[in-house]
């Protein structure tokens, strides 16, 4: 299992670099990405979420499956709108409601480097676009409004605080 990498850390922040080698090396990441997003009960896990800085991200959704996605674009979105709630793996513990496009199409490669195009709704829509973020630095409580962002991190910082006493 990989740590997953916590609000405060720098590469949560950063874009990350397109991957080049798909190699066995790669294929042991994503296992451990799955593993690691499993262990944890998410349904997305991003690279930059384990501290490795590469566009790459897996998703586990219930009546889709397991997927990868390595150098993804989002090339459509609906002009229809969904609302529903969202946490994150980097940020325990907190969840709130994130306006997001209802429907996107996405072109990305496999784990062999195999391009591939996938229309998605519902929260496989939801999922992408929420990794898809983390590959350019992007949390969804980024997604809020200030006032949102400002109660969001003060919650942040109050259960940091709970976790060093604890």
């Amino acid at each position: 299992m990989l740590d997953i990498y916590t609000l405060g850390e720098e590469i949560l922040r950063e874009k990350c670099k397109p991957v080049k080698i798909f190699d066995s090396a790669l294929g042991m990441l994503i296992d451990a990405m799955f593993t690691t997003m499993a262990e944890a009960n998410g349904v997305g896990l991003a690279a930059p979420q384990v501290g490795v800085d590469s566009r790459l991200f897996v998703v586990d959704i219930p009546d889709f499956g397991k997927r990868v996605f390595i150098n993804p674009q989002i090339i459509e979105t609906s002009v229809e709108l969904s609302c529903a709630e969202e946490g994150c793996l980097s940020v325990p513990g907190l969840w709130h409601d994130v306006t997001r496009p209802a429907s996107i199409v996405v072109q990305a490669q496999d784990e062999r480097g195999k391009a591939f195009t996938l229309k998605a709704d519902g929260l496989l829509a939801r999922a992408i676009q929420h990794e898809y973020d983390h590959l350019n630095g992007i949390l969804f409580i980024d997604r809020l409004d200030e006032e949102e962002q400002e109660k969001m991190l003060k919650a942040w910082e109050k259960r940091a605080k709970r976790r060093v006493k604890g």
